[in-house]
């Protein structure tokens, strides 16, 4: 994708325009706090920018010199010259492409937080201790990128794992990497029950929601049905004397959220209005992007939570990401955490890729 001269004059100018206005005397406190923000968006991309201009102006020099179109041009200088001008012209293509990837359309989402849901699904007492182990994988990622994750609710299973667990992921660039993991996960392996060694097969299905500021979701109190009950726990562990689980029904479209991990009402209602909002949040996104005009499914997938994604096979120790055909035999140090980072790393550079012929498409 070639970005002309022109255009990069236009982002250099407008982040110097901005700074400059951020220093007015007579600057209202909203204002500053928006052009502040407008100011963070678009230094990145100024500075891709420059790097670009910067290199295209040193080429253009280098082969005026390497041209020795100068009459006491030395030979020694123009062999200089033409040495250089490789180096440069290696060095361009990569800073064209990072520009071009700063001036993708930005996913309003990728810096938002996230809610992170894990349910167990086809496979039975396997498939919840399956859960549970995407859920430590998460939380051993999510550690190792400094992220923060906070437990919601969790449903364990009497034999390890969880029938259900959610949880919210709060950092930076948190929903930009995790979105990709949204859909159908697959373990092949020998349960610890299986007394003949068959190998069977289990899923999870995990969702990943982006969470909303409460100002980007308005909720009417009108719109709420709040059910309160008492709580209760497997074998009457963790039961409440007082009625303090929350079940809250948003009546317009008909979403339900249960909490009861909290002994107080107030904190589980609170939890669940976070789930709640996003959601709603997700609802109205994805409604959103499905009206906009030539809407594109993704190479790494449409993030629908029925796709099977990746499959997790023991046996052979690899997973293999059905989406871009990736395949590591790294399976302990995936679920591990850290060696997620190449996979969803993959899926990341797949879609920038996919987005950027798109672009080079439309040019």
């Amino acid at each position: 994708m070639h970005i002309s001269a022109e255009r990069i004059a236009q982002i250099e100018a407008r982040r110097d325009e901005v700074q400059a206005s951020m220093t007015r005397a007579d600057l209202a406190p909203e204002e500053f706090v928006r052009l502040s923000k407008e100011y963070a968006e678009i230094e990145p991309v100024a500075k891709a920018a420059h790097e670009v201009r910067r290199l295209r102006q040193e080429l253009s020099a280098l082969e005026y010199m390497a041209g020795g179109e100068d009459a006491d041009s030395d030979p020694l200088m123009r062999e200089m010259a033409q040495e250089e001008m490789q180096l440069i012209k290696s060095r361009l293509p990569d800073a064209e492409r990072a520009l071009a990837l700063q001036l993708l359309p930005k996913d309003a989402a990728d810096a938002r937080p996230a809610m992170l849901e894990i349910r167990a699904g086809t496979g039975g007492d396997e498939a919840a201790l399956f859960a549970g182990d995407l859920f430590r994988m998460y939380q051993r990622y999510a550690d190792a990128q400094g992220w923060k994750m906070e437990l919601i609710s969790a449903n364990a299973s009497e034999v390890g794992g969880y029938k259900e667990v959610v949880a919210s992921v709060t950092g930076v660039g948190v929903f930009a990497k995790l979105k990709f993991e949204s859909g159908v996960h697959r373990v092949q392996r020998v349960p610890v029950t299986e007394s003949g060694g068959r190998i069977h097969t289990s899923a999870a299905t995990v969702a990943v929601l982006p969470e909303p500021e409460e100002v980007d979701v308005q909720i009417a109190d009108s719109d709420l049905k709040i059910d309160i009950y008492r709580a209760s726990g497997a074998g009457g562990q963790h039961v409440n004397t007082t009625d303090s689980a929350v079940r809250i029904t948003h009546l317009p479209s008909g979403i339900v959220v249960t909490q009861q991990d909290e002994r107080s009402q107030h904190k589980n209602k609170a939890k669940a209005m976070q789930v709640l909002r996003a959601r709603i949040y997700e609802v109205e996104r994805e409604r959103a992007q499905s009206e906009q005009a030539g809407a594109r499914k993704a190479m790494v997938g449409s993030g629908d939570r029925s796709e099977r994604i990746r499959t997790y096979n023991f046996p052979q120790g690899r997973v293999t990401d059905h989406r871009i055909n990736l395949t590591l035999h790294r399976l302990p140090e995936i679920l591990e955490g850290p060696g997620l980072s190449e996979v969803i790393d993959a899926l990341v550079a797949e879609d920038e890729a996919a987005r950027l012929a798109q672009l080079d498409g439309v040019a």
